[in-house]
């Protein structure tokens, strides 16, 4: 039976619908009616100005630009193709549907072939996936980002603190013990700093993704198990990598009451670290939260669960002091617990870059 037949497919268009929506629905329809049953689709990053991402030859039968993003829609013998570029962040895509998947693999190569442009990683910089839920499923996309040197920031850490991490940058893929990183303290102390400079060391058997939407990756299981079972590219020759889940600010999620709070989302956290989801998977999970330690719930601290526990506290009033010595800048208005590594910056940079100052408050009597 025809795959219409089977499943009959009806559009609808209306205002709400943009031209590249319309593109997008003529594109499958080949697909759909079984006519180019076979497809493929190549997502693209860092887009030559120039790359058309059309093979040659080929007839464009529709071209939609909207607000600078531009679609085309075109065709050749047994074959259809939408490519689309999104200029502002310089990704696209191509989807090819063929009569027959040697002519589509065929087609996909020839649109795609030169329109990336290769950039020469900086020495300063780590590839870090950002995950998120789309309206199609879970998405990663990867950006190079800074991270600094740990021997580079070392001293902006409390002496104990830099100690331990000094243990943990050191750390190799054989000497994993445990799946939670979990790092505590005061806003401002320099914990996501922390994760970046990790990065960088551990890039080597390591790659690191961040999840930006934590509470629905816990909260939904699907998106749990993309990010769990990973992307194509985990395996590489003489073994997996370890991949390692940044999850920034989950106060909520591994807390006391969170069991309470959040239903089945601590359980399935514990279940990647320590149970069947996390076994036959080198996951690792980082976690931030400015909660005190004495107030996470304890299935999250018990021993054997963490690789590491530190907490990122301001740096004491001696070693504040020779921060802001060493960068050219008398204590002054240090208080005696010390500062944060955020304060000592503002300290050093002279203040916010912008403020308004609070007017006085009106004296008794000047309202009834």
């Amino acid at each position: 039976m025809e795959p219409t037949a089977a499943v009959p497919v009806t559009s609808w268009v209306d205002d709400g619908d943009g031209v590249i929506d319309v593109l997008d629905v003529l594109a499958l329809s080949a697909f759909v009616s079984g006519r180019q049953p076979h497809a493929r689709t190549r997502r693209l990053t860092n887009l030559r100005k120039d790359a058309t991402l059309v093979p040659d030859g080929a007839e464009v039968l529709r071209e939609a630009i909207d607000d600078q993003d531009r679609s085309t829609l075109a065709a050749g013998e047994g074959w259809t193709l939408r490519a689309t570029r999104w200029h502002h962040s310089r990704n696209g895509t191509v989807t090819v549907t063929a009569v027959d998947p040697e002519l589509a693999d065929r087609i996909l190569a020839g649109a795609v072939e030169g329109a990336e442009e290769a950039e020469a990683p900086a020495d300063d910089t780590v590839p870090i996936g950002f995950w998120h839920a789309a309206q199609h499923g879970p998405r990663r996309r990867e950006r190079r980002i800074k991270a600094p040197d740990w021997p580079d920031i070392r001293a902006n850490y409390a002496a104990k603190t830099a100690e331990a991490i000094d243990r943990l940058m050191a750390l190799s893929a054989e000497h994993v013990a445990g799946r939670l990183l979990l790092l505590h303290g005061p806003p401002g102390t320099g914990k996501t700093t922390l994760l970046r400079s990790l990065a960088r060391r551990w890039k080597d058997w390591c790659q690191v993704d961040c999840v930006l939407d934590p509470e629905r990756l816990f909260a939904e299981p699907a998106y749990l198990m993309d990010t769990a079972l990973g992307v194509e590219g985990d395996e590489e020759e003489g073994g997996r990598r370890w991949r390692l889940l940044l999850l920034e600010d989950c106060d909520e999620l591994i807390r006391g009451e969170a069991k309470q709070a959040t239903g089945q989302a601590l359980s399935r956290l514990l279940n990647l670290t320590d149970g069947l989801l996390g076994q036959g998977r080198d996951v690792l999970v980082a976690i931030t939260t400015n909660e005190d330690l004495a107030r996470l719930h304890p299935a999250v601290v018990r021993p054997g669960r963490c690789l590491a526990q530190l907490h990122i506290a301001p740096l004491p009033f001696d070693e504040a002091a020779a921060w802001l010595e060493a960068n050219g800048v008398g204590p002054e208005g240090i208080g005696p617990d010390g500062a944060t590594l955020a304060e000592l910056y503002e300290r050093r940079d002279g203040g916010p870059a912008i403020g308004v100052v609070a007017p006085e408050p009106p004296g008794v009597g000047m309202y009834l």
